[in-house]
């Protein structure tokens, strides 16, 4: 058995877990208060972030890199394409969620709403929320305009890149900072992929002093 030291809304560990359950990967959840830095965790990870996966006595961290190594262990179903551009552009739109997306938009929305609150580090910061809530309106349009000659972000199979996106919209979606409505194509894709079974897992998540807002474990909304 496989263990993942995570935390619910963490959108690398959400997108870690999506991989592990849709190649049908068993897996121990282990939640993370990551933030607290204790000992024992910083031996596992000295970098003090979750994900962690746990595979026997071999610790691995790093989202990246552990999604990487599942598709090269478990490469079916594949979530990477089989042709070296198809992969870029997966890759390509990863790094585009894990970096540009998290820091304008996951780390502002879901750092403001929750993680001040369960870390203690005091109240929301507005100007972070303006320019979230500003930023997610641009990374929308983007993904819309994928959609526009894509079945899937990357191309026209499913690969890690709807697993990264979703992972982050998820998130926000759990505080109920997305606009669906204002996105058509992006929340049919949305529908799409949290109705797969890899994302049951995800949708029952519950974070003590936040309930899930009445749509988010909808399939249809």
């Amino acid at each position: 058995m496989h263990r993942l030291y995570h935390y619910p809304l963490s959108p690398f560990s959400r997108k870690v877990r999506l991989v592990l359950a849709e190649k049908k990967i068993e897996v121990e959840l282990s939640e993370e208060r990551y933030w607290e830095k204790s000992p024992e965790f910083l031996r596992r990870n000295p970098a003090g972030q979750v994900p962690v996966l746990k595979i026997g006595n071999r610790l691995m961290p790093e989202s990246g890199a552990i999604c990487e190594y599942l598709e090269e262990t478990h490469p079916n179903p594949p979530l990477l394409p089989a042709t070296p551009e198809g992969r870029y552009e997966a890759r390509r739109l990863v790094a585009w969620f894990d970096d540009k997306f998290y820091h304008e938009v996951t780390s502002k929305l879901v750092g403001e709403r929750v993680f001040r609150k369960v870390q203690g580090t005091g109240y929301p910061d507005s100007a972070n929320l303006k320019a979230g809530t500003k930023a997610i309106k641009f990374h929308l349009g983007y993904m819309t305009w994928l959609l526009e000659s894509r079945r899937w972000l990357a191309g026209n199979e499913m690969t890690i890149a709807d697993f990264a996106a979703a992972a982050h919209l998820s998130c926000i979606d759990y505080i109920s900072d997305v606009n669906w409505n204002a996105a058509e194509s992006v929340k049919d894709w949305y529908a799409k992929i949290k109705s797969r079974p890899a994302f049951r897992s995800i949708l029952a998540d519950q974070l003590p002093g936040f309930p899930q807002p009445a749509h988010y474990a909808d399939l249809d909304f």
